[in-house]
């Protein structure tokens, strides 16, 4: 699935408004978020709003080569306030900046951001894009602690997979070990092949019909609990795991360098 820039922009808003209501409903916000134990509900509020008028600052920019003074300054200085009502207009006027800065700048627009040789652009676009799975896979943290997780939206689940494969993962780095493959199917249709070797880590659509090569490792599920195990917020063992399932372990620890 591919989106368009609109349709990112309604996304962020979408989740974000999402994320609100959660945060409204929550009776203690000093309450512990069990996929980010080390943070509290209000310690989420403030990473999620902080981040968006961070990348504001960012988009707005324009092209760098580094983070701008402005948006480090701005991420350094984030106090959202206490108080409830204060606090849900604070997120209100984060997300507002946020999209205003993507709406002003345009997809195209290049800007510094930190995936400098993966596969996504260094644009407002694919800030934007990357947002929405941030404030996806956030609002999800914030339901699961009320203990009222829903399923992220099949449109975000299904670009999210794609986008954490080419933003995330996708590196020009050597592979430190044998050379592998590992593919991702998800129920609703999409695949995608992750290719490992010297050469790095290449990710790529695969075609609907079956592929002639078998992967070391298949991992099988829905988008959204792909999405959701890739940010470490499920088990993979969550999912159908054909093959040396060990591979994950492998490629969550492999840190490299660029």
């Amino acid at each position: 699935m591919t989106l368009d820039f609109s349709d990112l922009r309604r996304l962020i808003d979408e989740r974000s408004t999402a994320f609100r209501a959660a945060i409204a409903s929550a009776s203690d916000l000093d309450a512990r978020v069990p996929t980010c134990p080390e943070w509290t509900l209000f310690d989420l509020v403030q990473h999620l709003g902080g981040g968006d008028r961070f990348w504001a600052a960012i988009v707005g920019a324009g092209p760098a080569d580094a983070p701008p003074a402005e948006a480090v300054a701005l991420r350094a200085a984030v106090a959202a306030p206490r108080e409830r009502e204060a606090l849900l207009a604070w997120l209100v006027e984060s997300t507002r900046m946020l999209l205003s800065a993507l709406g002003q700048a345009g997809p195209e627009r290049g800007c510094w951001t930190w995936w400098p040789a993966s596969q996504s652009p260094r644009t407002a676009g694919g800030v934007a894009r990357h947002r929405v799975q941030e404030t996806a896979v956030h609002t999800y943290d914030a339901q699961v602690t009320l203990g009222a997780p829903k399923p992220l939206p099949d449109e975000v689940a299904l670009d999210g997979v794609d986008e954490f494969l080419s933003t995330c993962v996708a590196t020009p780095a050597a592979w430190p070990h044998k050379p592998t493959t590992i593919d991702f199917h998800a129920t609703e249709g999409p695949s995608w092949r992750l290719t490992l070797d010297d050469d790095g880590a290449r990710p790529t659509r695969l075609p609907t019909a079956a592929t002639p090569d078998a992967p070391a490792l298949s991992v099988t599920g829905t988008a959204g609990d792909h999405i959701l195990a890739l940010y470490d917020r499920i088990p993979a063992a969550s999912l159908r795991l054909d093959g040396d399932a060990g591979l994950l372990d492998l490629l969550r620890a492999w840190e490299p360098e660029e």
